[in-house]
Protein backbone atom coordinates (compact mmCIF):
# COMPACT_ATOMS: atom_id res chain seq x y z
CA UNK A 1 0.00 0.00 0.00
CA UNK A 2 1.13 3.61 -0.45
CA UNK A 3 -0.21 6.80 1.27
CA UNK A 4 -1.97 9.78 0.26
CA UNK A 5 -0.44 12.91 2.99
CA UNK A 6 -1.91 16.26 3.78
CA UNK A 7 -0.68 18.90 5.81
CA UNK A 8 -1.19 19.27 9.69
CA UNK A 9 -1.10 22.53 10.83
CA UNK A 10 -0.79 21.44 14.40
CA UNK A 11 2.09 18.83 14.52
CA UNK A 12 3.35 21.16 10.86
CA UNK A 13 4.31 17.68 9.37
CA UNK A 14 2.51 16.14 6.52
CA UNK A 15 0.31 12.84 8.05
CA UNK A 16 -1.38 9.75 5.61
CA UNK A 17 -4.91 10.48 5.30
CA UNK A 18 -5.51 7.08 3.67
CA UNK A 19 -4.04 4.14 1.87
CA UNK A 20 -4.02 3.02 -1.60
CA UNK A 21 -5.97 -0.84 -2.12
CA UNK A 22 -3.52 -2.70 -4.48
CA UNK A 23 -5.51 -5.48 -4.90
CA UNK A 24 -7.81 -4.59 -7.49
CA UNK A 25 -6.18 -3.99 -11.20
CA UNK A 26 -8.88 -1.95 -12.09
CA UNK A 27 -8.15 2.35 -11.21
CA UNK A 28 -11.68 3.85 -11.88
CA UNK A 29 -11.75 7.73 -13.14
CA UNK A 30 -14.06 9.04 -10.37
CA UNK A 31 -15.98 11.92 -10.19
CA UNK A 32 -18.29 13.32 -7.35
CA UNK A 33 -21.26 15.36 -8.04
CA UNK A 34 -22.22 18.21 -5.28
CA UNK A 35 -24.36 21.82 -4.43
CA UNK A 36 -23.26 23.07 -1.30
CA UNK A 37 -26.98 24.33 -0.61
CA UNK A 38 -28.62 21.37 -1.23
CA UNK A 39 -28.24 20.82 2.71
CA UNK A 40 -29.55 23.80 3.40
CA UNK A 41 -33.35 22.48 3.10
CA UNK A 42 -35.46 21.32 6.32
CA UNK A 43 -38.07 18.74 6.09
CA UNK A 44 -39.39 19.83 9.39
CA UNK A 45 -37.78 19.38 13.08
CA UNK A 46 -39.79 16.25 13.49
CA UNK A 47 -39.45 14.75 10.44
CA UNK A 48 -36.74 12.11 10.21
CA UNK A 49 -35.02 12.96 6.83
CA UNK A 50 -32.46 15.65 7.72
CA UNK A 51 -30.73 16.98 4.35
CA UNK A 52 -27.84 18.26 6.58
CA UNK A 53 -26.84 14.37 6.41
CA UNK A 54 -24.99 15.91 2.90
CA UNK A 55 -22.86 18.55 4.63
CA UNK A 56 -21.68 16.12 7.14
CA UNK A 57 -20.55 13.35 4.22
CA UNK A 58 -19.09 16.57 2.21
CA UNK A 59 -16.86 17.35 5.40
CA UNK A 60 -16.17 14.10 6.05
CA UNK A 61 -14.97 13.53 2.42
CA UNK A 62 -12.64 16.68 2.16
CA UNK A 63 -11.38 15.96 5.68
CA UNK A 64 -9.94 12.46 4.68
CA UNK A 65 -8.51 14.03 1.73
CA UNK A 66 -10.75 12.19 -0.96
CA UNK A 67 -11.32 14.99 -3.08
CA UNK A 68 -7.65 15.44 -4.36
CA UNK A 69 -8.32 12.17 -5.58
CA UNK A 70 -11.40 12.65 -7.52
CA UNK A 71 -12.75 15.35 -10.57
CA UNK A 72 -15.46 17.37 -8.44
CA UNK A 73 -18.56 19.06 -10.05
CA UNK A 74 -20.61 21.51 -8.52
CA UNK A 75 -23.89 20.98 -10.61
CA UNK A 76 -26.36 22.97 -11.79
CA UNK A 77 -30.23 22.69 -11.02
CA UNK A 78 -32.54 20.42 -13.14
CA UNK A 79 -34.86 22.51 -15.34
CA UNK A 80 -38.44 21.49 -15.30
CA UNK A 81 -38.41 20.13 -18.90
CA UNK A 82 -35.63 17.84 -17.44
CA UNK A 83 -37.75 16.28 -14.66
CA UNK A 84 -40.87 16.20 -17.29
CA UNK A 85 -39.16 13.83 -18.96
CA UNK A 86 -40.32 11.31 -16.41
CA UNK A 87 -43.31 13.78 -13.97
CA UNK A 88 -46.45 14.86 -15.17
CA UNK A 89 -46.36 18.54 -16.21
CA UNK A 90 -48.91 19.03 -13.46
CA UNK A 91 -47.05 17.76 -11.04
CA UNK A 92 -44.03 19.66 -11.86
CA UNK A 93 -46.31 22.68 -11.92
CA UNK A 94 -47.85 22.09 -8.52
CA UNK A 95 -43.95 21.55 -6.78
CA UNK A 96 -42.99 24.47 -8.40
CA UNK A 97 -45.89 26.90 -7.15
CA UNK A 98 -46.96 25.11 -3.71
CA UNK A 99 -45.51 26.46 -0.47
CA UNK A 100 -46.12 26.22 3.56
CA UNK A 101 -48.01 29.57 3.14
CA UNK A 102 -50.30 28.96 -0.05
CA UNK A 103 -51.37 25.08 0.59
CA UNK A 104 -54.41 25.83 2.76
CA UNK A 105 -56.09 28.03 0.04
CA UNK A 106 -54.91 24.87 -3.08
CA UNK A 107 -57.96 23.82 -4.63
CA UNK A 108 -59.76 21.05 -2.84
CA UNK A 109 -58.26 17.76 -3.58
CA UNK A 110 -55.05 18.86 -4.52
CA UNK A 111 -53.43 16.86 -1.02
CA UNK A 112 -54.77 13.63 -1.92
CA UNK A 113 -53.70 14.35 -5.56
CA UNK A 114 -50.21 14.60 -4.30
CA UNK A 115 -49.89 12.32 -1.64
CA UNK A 116 -49.23 15.34 0.82
CA UNK A 117 -49.34 14.74 4.30
CA UNK A 118 -46.68 13.42 6.87
CA UNK A 119 -44.14 11.50 4.72
CA UNK A 120 -44.07 14.13 2.32
CA UNK A 121 -44.51 17.26 3.86
CA UNK A 122 -44.55 20.35 1.94
CA UNK A 123 -41.37 23.01 3.09
CA UNK A 124 -39.83 25.68 2.48
CA UNK A 125 -38.54 26.12 -1.37
CA UNK A 126 -39.40 22.28 -1.84
CA UNK A 127 -39.14 22.76 -5.62
CA UNK A 128 -35.69 24.50 -5.48
CA UNK A 129 -34.89 20.82 -3.10
CA UNK A 130 -36.06 18.42 -6.17
CA UNK A 131 -33.96 20.35 -8.86
CA UNK A 132 -30.84 20.34 -6.81
CA UNK A 133 -30.32 16.74 -6.03
CA UNK A 134 -31.82 15.96 -9.53
CA UNK A 135 -29.37 18.51 -11.56
CA UNK A 136 -26.10 16.30 -9.57
CA UNK A 137 -27.56 12.92 -10.81
CA UNK A 138 -28.17 14.17 -14.09
CA UNK A 139 -24.43 15.92 -14.49
CA UNK A 140 -23.35 12.32 -13.00
CA UNK A 141 -25.10 10.75 -15.80
CA UNK A 142 -23.90 13.10 -18.48
CA UNK A 143 -20.13 12.06 -17.55
CA UNK A 144 -20.33 8.53 -17.89
CA UNK A 145 -22.01 9.17 -21.63
CA UNK A 146 -19.40 11.25 -22.44
CA UNK A 147 -16.90 9.16 -21.17
CA UNK A 148 -15.73 11.84 -18.85
CA UNK A 149 -16.18 9.15 -15.58
CA UNK A 150 -15.98 5.73 -15.13
CA UNK A 151 -17.41 6.19 -11.70
CA UNK A 152 -19.62 9.21 -10.93
CA UNK A 153 -20.91 9.87 -7.15
CA UNK A 154 -23.78 12.01 -6.28
CA UNK A 155 -24.57 11.23 -2.52
CA UNK A 156 -27.89 13.83 -2.57
CA UNK A 157 -29.67 11.46 -5.30
CA UNK A 158 -30.96 7.92 -5.01
CA UNK A 159 -34.77 9.60 -4.21
CA UNK A 160 -36.35 6.08 -5.33
CA UNK A 161 -39.67 5.91 -4.65
CA UNK A 162 -40.94 8.54 -6.15
CA UNK A 163 -43.65 8.06 -8.81
CA UNK A 164 -44.59 9.72 -11.74
CA UNK A 165 -47.38 12.14 -10.59
CA UNK A 166 -47.07 12.23 -6.73
CA UNK A 167 -44.03 12.37 -4.44
CA UNK A 168 -43.44 8.81 -1.81
CA UNK A 169 -41.73 8.50 0.81
CA UNK A 170 -39.58 11.23 1.36
CA UNK A 171 -38.78 11.22 -1.99
CA UNK A 172 -40.34 14.05 -4.44
CA UNK A 173 -38.47 13.95 -7.81
CA UNK A 174 -36.94 10.59 -9.00
CA UNK A 175 -33.56 11.44 -9.71
CA UNK A 176 -32.67 7.63 -10.75
CA UNK A 177 -35.61 7.46 -12.94
CA UNK A 178 -34.92 10.58 -15.11
CA UNK A 179 -30.76 9.26 -15.05
CA UNK A 180 -31.61 5.89 -16.62
CA UNK A 181 -33.59 7.36 -19.62
CA UNK A 182 -30.62 9.73 -20.15
CA UNK A 183 -28.17 6.48 -19.81
CA UNK A 184 -30.31 5.13 -22.03
CA UNK A 185 -29.73 7.13 -25.07
CA UNK A 186 -26.14 5.62 -25.58
CA UNK A 187 -26.30 2.17 -23.33
CA UNK A 188 -28.47 -0.79 -24.92
CA UNK A 189 -28.74 -2.22 -21.07
CA UNK A 190 -29.33 -0.38 -17.72
CA UNK A 191 -28.70 -2.40 -14.53
CA UNK A 192 -30.26 -0.92 -11.46
CA UNK A 193 -29.46 -2.37 -7.69
CA UNK A 194 -30.85 -1.32 -4.67
CA UNK A 195 -29.53 -1.95 -1.05
CA UNK A 196 -31.58 0.79 0.84
CA UNK A 197 -33.29 -0.83 3.61
CA UNK A 198 -36.73 0.17 1.55
CA UNK A 199 -37.68 -1.79 -1.82
CA UNK A 200 -37.23 0.78 -4.86
CA UNK A 201 -40.32 0.45 -6.18
CA UNK A 202 -40.10 3.75 -8.10
CA UNK A 203 -37.87 2.67 -10.51
CA UNK A 204 -38.96 -1.11 -10.48
CA UNK A 205 -42.34 0.89 -12.09
CA UNK A 206 -40.92 2.87 -13.95
CA UNK A 207 -39.57 0.23 -16.35
CA UNK A 208 -41.61 -2.52 -15.02
CA UNK A 209 -42.71 -3.17 -19.05
CA UNK A 210 -39.00 -2.90 -20.84
CA UNK A 211 -36.08 -5.46 -20.79
CA UNK A 212 -33.56 -2.69 -21.30
CA UNK A 213 -33.51 -2.15 -17.52
CA UNK A 214 -33.05 -4.98 -15.11
CA UNK A 215 -34.24 -3.93 -11.48
CA UNK A 216 -33.14 -5.73 -8.43
CA UNK A 217 -34.15 -4.77 -4.97
CA UNK A 218 -32.69 -6.21 -1.22
CA UNK A 219 -34.75 -4.83 1.21
CA UNK A 220 -36.76 -5.81 4.32
CA UNK A 221 -40.54 -6.97 3.39
CA UNK A 222 -43.44 -8.48 5.10
CA UNK A 223 -46.05 -6.74 3.42
CA UNK A 224 -47.21 -4.19 5.29
CA UNK A 225 -43.16 -2.65 5.85
CA UNK A 226 -43.11 0.23 3.60
CA UNK A 227 -43.73 0.63 0.66
CA UNK A 228 -45.25 -2.74 1.22
CA UNK A 229 -44.02 -3.77 -2.10
CA UNK A 230 -41.29 -6.09 -3.42
CA UNK A 231 -42.00 -9.28 -3.33
CA UNK A 232 -40.61 -12.30 -5.25
CA UNK A 233 -43.80 -12.19 -7.41
CA UNK A 234 -43.05 -8.60 -8.74
CA UNK A 235 -40.83 -9.86 -11.66
CA UNK A 236 -41.99 -7.58 -14.67
CA UNK A 237 -44.48 -7.93 -17.36
CA UNK A 238 -44.71 -7.66 -20.99
CA UNK A 239 -41.66 -7.43 -22.52
CA UNK A 240 -40.28 -6.69 -19.05
CA UNK A 241 -41.37 -9.66 -17.43
CA UNK A 242 -38.26 -11.52 -15.43
CA UNK A 243 -36.11 -8.47 -15.95
CA UNK A 244 -37.28 -6.96 -12.41
CA UNK A 245 -36.25 -9.32 -9.25
CA UNK A 246 -36.66 -8.58 -5.77
CA UNK A 247 -34.93 -10.00 -2.35
CA UNK A 248 -37.02 -9.82 0.36
CA UNK A 249 -35.79 -9.38 3.93
CA UNK A 250 -36.53 -10.05 7.45
CA UNK A 251 -35.18 -7.93 10.54
CA UNK A 252 -32.13 -8.36 11.63
CA UNK A 253 -29.71 -9.81 8.36
CA UNK A 254 -25.99 -9.54 9.51
CA UNK A 255 -23.06 -9.19 7.35
CA UNK A 256 -21.67 -12.01 6.32
CA UNK A 257 -25.26 -13.46 5.22
CA UNK A 258 -26.07 -10.36 3.15
CA UNK A 259 -22.38 -10.27 1.80
CA UNK A 260 -22.86 -13.79 0.57
CA UNK A 261 -26.50 -13.61 -0.65
CA UNK A 262 -25.76 -10.07 -2.49
CA UNK A 263 -22.42 -11.76 -4.04
CA UNK A 264 -24.14 -15.07 -5.27
CA UNK A 265 -27.18 -13.15 -7.06
CA UNK A 266 -25.09 -10.11 -8.34
CA UNK A 267 -22.56 -12.54 -9.91
CA UNK A 268 -24.63 -14.67 -12.26
CA UNK A 269 -27.06 -11.67 -12.89
CA UNK A 270 -23.99 -9.48 -14.24
CA UNK A 271 -22.84 -12.11 -16.25
CA UNK A 272 -26.80 -13.17 -17.35
CA UNK A 273 -27.37 -9.51 -18.21
CA UNK A 274 -24.48 -7.81 -19.46
CA UNK A 275 -25.24 -4.71 -18.62
CA UNK A 276 -23.18 -1.49 -20.05
CA UNK A 277 -23.91 0.19 -17.46
CA UNK A 278 -25.13 0.17 -13.73
CA UNK A 279 -26.73 2.14 -11.17
CA UNK A 280 -26.10 1.33 -7.65
CA UNK A 281 -28.63 3.33 -5.03
CA UNK A 282 -26.45 2.89 -1.63
CA UNK A 283 -29.53 4.00 1.11
CA UNK A 284 -27.73 3.73 4.36
CA UNK A 285 -30.57 2.66 6.07
CA UNK A 286 -29.84 -1.08 5.53
CA UNK A 287 -27.15 -0.17 8.41
CA UNK A 288 -28.02 -1.14 12.10
CA UNK A 289 -29.17 1.26 14.19
CA UNK A 290 -30.65 3.00 12.01
CA UNK A 291 -33.65 5.43 13.37
CA UNK A 292 -36.12 3.41 10.82
CA UNK A 293 -34.32 0.43 10.14
CA UNK A 294 -33.98 -2.80 11.36
CA UNK A 295 -30.93 -4.54 9.83
CA UNK A 296 -27.85 -5.59 11.57
CA UNK A 297 -25.15 -4.57 8.50
CA UNK A 298 -22.04 -2.39 9.27
CA UNK A 299 -20.50 0.11 7.57
CA UNK A 300 -17.54 -2.20 6.14
CA UNK A 301 -20.35 -4.88 5.14
CA UNK A 302 -22.21 -2.46 2.92
CA UNK A 303 -19.53 -1.20 1.48
CA UNK A 304 -18.16 -4.47 0.33
CA UNK A 305 -21.60 -4.62 -1.93
CA UNK A 306 -20.23 -1.60 -3.63
CA UNK A 307 -16.53 -3.04 -4.32
CA UNK A 308 -17.99 -6.21 -5.41
CA UNK A 309 -20.13 -4.36 -8.29
CA UNK A 310 -17.30 -2.06 -9.06
CA UNK A 311 -14.57 -5.27 -9.19
CA UNK A 312 -17.03 -5.87 -12.60
CA UNK A 313 -15.18 -2.64 -14.21
CA UNK A 314 -18.71 -1.64 -15.88
CA UNK A 315 -19.35 2.21 -15.73
CA UNK A 316 -21.19 2.98 -12.81
CA UNK A 317 -23.34 5.74 -11.08
CA UNK A 318 -23.47 5.65 -7.46
CA UNK A 319 -26.03 7.47 -5.15
CA UNK A 320 -27.49 7.70 -1.97
CA UNK A 321 -30.98 6.95 -0.55
CA UNK A 322 -32.00 7.03 2.82
CA UNK A 323 -30.71 7.16 5.76
CA UNK A 324 -31.68 8.66 9.30
CA UNK A 325 -28.98 8.89 11.58
CA UNK A 326 -27.13 11.25 10.01
CA UNK A 327 -23.46 10.34 11.27
CA UNK A 328 -23.22 6.96 10.33
CA UNK A 329 -25.26 8.06 6.79
CA UNK A 330 -21.95 10.35 6.49
CA UNK A 331 -19.53 7.63 7.98
CA UNK A 332 -21.02 5.16 5.45
CA UNK A 333 -21.12 7.46 2.43
CA UNK A 334 -17.69 8.51 2.87
CA UNK A 335 -16.34 5.12 3.49
CA UNK A 336 -17.67 4.18 -0.12
CA UNK A 337 -16.16 7.07 -1.54
CA UNK A 338 -13.15 5.87 -0.48
CA UNK A 339 -13.80 2.31 -2.26
CA UNK A 340 -15.32 3.54 -5.55
CA UNK A 341 -11.46 5.45 -5.29
CA UNK A 342 -9.60 2.36 -4.36
CA UNK A 343 -8.57 4.31 -1.16
CA UNK A 344 -9.02 2.16 2.58
CA UNK A 345 -9.61 5.12 5.46
CA UNK A 346 -8.23 5.09 8.82
CA UNK A 347 -10.86 4.19 11.50
CA UNK A 348 -10.24 7.80 13.40
CA UNK A 349 -12.27 10.43 12.32
CA UNK A 350 -9.87 13.34 11.20
CA UNK A 351 -8.95 16.00 13.95
CA UNK A 352 -9.77 19.11 11.67
CA UNK A 353 -13.49 18.10 11.01
CA UNK A 354 -16.63 20.77 11.34
CA UNK A 355 -18.78 19.12 13.58
CA UNK A 356 -16.56 16.83 14.79
CA UNK A 357 -18.41 16.12 17.64
CA UNK A 358 -21.40 14.20 15.62
CA UNK A 359 -19.19 11.34 15.56
CA UNK A 360 -18.65 10.80 19.49
CA UNK A 361 -17.95 9.31 21.80
CA UNK A 362 -15.96 6.49 19.66
CA UNK A 363 -14.71 8.95 17.02
CA UNK A 364 -14.48 6.05 14.48
CA UNK A 365 -15.45 5.59 10.70
CA UNK A 366 -16.35 2.04 11.80
CA UNK A 367 -18.43 2.03 14.58
CA UNK A 368 -19.93 -1.48 15.93
CA UNK A 369 -23.71 -1.19 14.23
CA UNK A 370 -24.22 -4.98 14.39
CA UNK A 371 -25.74 -5.60 18.15
CA UNK A 372 -29.36 -4.56 17.76
CA UNK A 373 -32.00 -7.07 16.34
CA UNK A 374 -31.86 -10.64 16.12
CA UNK A 375 -31.46 -11.96 13.21
CA UNK A 376 -34.73 -13.51 11.88
CA UNK A 377 -33.38 -14.69 8.36
CA UNK A 378 -32.77 -18.63 8.78
CA UNK A 379 -29.94 -20.21 6.69
CA UNK A 380 -32.45 -21.64 5.30
CA UNK A 381 -34.88 -18.90 4.23
CA UNK A 382 -31.44 -17.28 3.06
CA UNK A 383 -30.82 -20.37 0.79
CA UNK A 384 -34.49 -20.38 -0.62
CA UNK A 385 -34.14 -17.03 -1.59
CA UNK A 386 -30.81 -17.67 -3.53
CA UNK A 387 -32.07 -20.08 -5.35
CA UNK A 388 -35.33 -18.34 -6.61
CA UNK A 389 -33.47 -15.93 -7.17
CA UNK A 390 -30.81 -17.70 -9.69
CA UNK A 391 -34.13 -19.33 -11.45
CA UNK A 392 -35.53 -16.02 -12.06
CA UNK A 393 -32.02 -15.59 -14.04
CA UNK A 394 -32.34 -18.48 -15.65
CA UNK A 395 -34.93 -17.07 -17.78
CA UNK A 396 -33.14 -14.65 -19.37
CA UNK A 397 -31.58 -16.65 -21.42
CA UNK A 398 -28.92 -14.06 -22.52
CA UNK A 399 -28.83 -10.24 -22.88
CA UNK A 400 -31.49 -9.01 -24.54
CA UNK A 401 -31.10 -7.19 -28.18
CA UNK A 402 -31.64 -3.46 -28.75
CA UNK A 403 -34.92 -2.00 -28.79
CA UNK A 404 -35.02 1.83 -29.28
CA UNK A 405 -38.72 2.51 -27.40
CA UNK A 406 -39.70 5.48 -28.30
CA UNK A 407 -41.77 5.82 -25.31
CA UNK A 408 -38.46 5.21 -23.05
CA UNK A 409 -35.49 7.25 -25.23
CA UNK A 410 -36.36 10.76 -25.30
CA UNK A 411 -35.68 12.63 -28.83
CA UNK A 412 -33.45 15.72 -26.80
CA UNK A 413 -30.98 15.59 -24.68
CA UNK A 414 -32.51 15.55 -21.11
CA UNK A 415 -29.57 17.30 -19.31
CA UNK A 416 -30.35 21.01 -21.36
CA UNK A 417 -27.25 22.22 -21.70
CA UNK A 418 -27.06 25.28 -22.94
CA UNK A 419 -25.43 26.57 -26.14
CA UNK A 420 -22.47 28.42 -24.24
CA UNK A 421 -22.28 25.26 -22.50
CA UNK A 422 -22.32 22.71 -25.38
CA UNK A 423 -19.61 24.74 -27.05
CA UNK A 424 -17.46 24.79 -24.24
CA UNK A 425 -18.20 20.33 -24.26
CA UNK A 426 -17.10 20.12 -28.21
CA UNK A 427 -13.82 22.51 -27.85
CA UNK A 428 -13.03 19.94 -24.43
CA UNK A 429 -13.83 16.63 -26.82
CA UNK A 430 -12.15 18.22 -29.87
CA UNK A 431 -9.15 16.16 -29.41
CA UNK A 432 -10.73 12.73 -28.96
CA UNK A 433 -13.48 13.72 -31.46
CA UNK A 434 -11.69 11.12 -34.03
CA UNK A 435 -11.44 8.14 -31.42
CA UNK A 436 -15.50 8.97 -29.82
CA UNK A 437 -16.42 8.84 -34.21
CA UNK A 438 -14.63 5.51 -34.72
CA UNK A 439 -16.06 4.10 -31.16
CA UNK A 440 -19.70 5.15 -31.91
CA UNK A 441 -19.41 3.58 -35.39
CA UNK A 442 -18.28 0.23 -34.02
CA UNK A 443 -21.13 0.27 -31.39
CA UNK A 444 -23.38 1.17 -34.15
CA UNK A 445 -22.04 -2.03 -36.06
CA UNK A 446 -22.27 -4.06 -33.24
CA UNK A 447 -25.56 -3.05 -32.51
CA UNK A 448 -26.67 -3.55 -36.21
CA UNK A 449 -25.47 -7.37 -36.14
CA UNK A 450 -27.38 -8.19 -33.30
CA UNK A 451 -30.85 -6.54 -33.96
Amino acid sequence: MSSTFAYDSKTKKEQPQFEYEFGSSYTPRVSYHFNPKVSNYHYGVRHPMKPFRLMLTDHLVSSYGLHKIMDLYETREATREEMSQFHSQDYIEFLSKVTPENLSKMPRGTLEKFNIGDDCPIFQNIYDYSTLYTGASLDASRKLINDQSDIAINWSGGLHHAKKNNPSGFCYVNDIVLSILNLLRYHPRVLYIDIDLHHGDGVQEAFYTTDRVFTISFHKFNGEFFPGTGDFDEIGCAKGKHFAMNVPLEDGIDDDSYINLFKSIIDPLITAYKPTVIIQQCGADSLGHDRLGCFNLNIKAHGECVKFVKSFGIPMLVVGGGGYTPRNVSRLWTYETGVLNNVLLPSEIPEEIPFRDSFGPDYSLYPVLDDLYENKNSKKFLEDIRIRSLENIKYLQGAPSVRMDAELIPTQDITGLTQEEEEILNELNQDDAEWRLAKIEKENNRISEIM
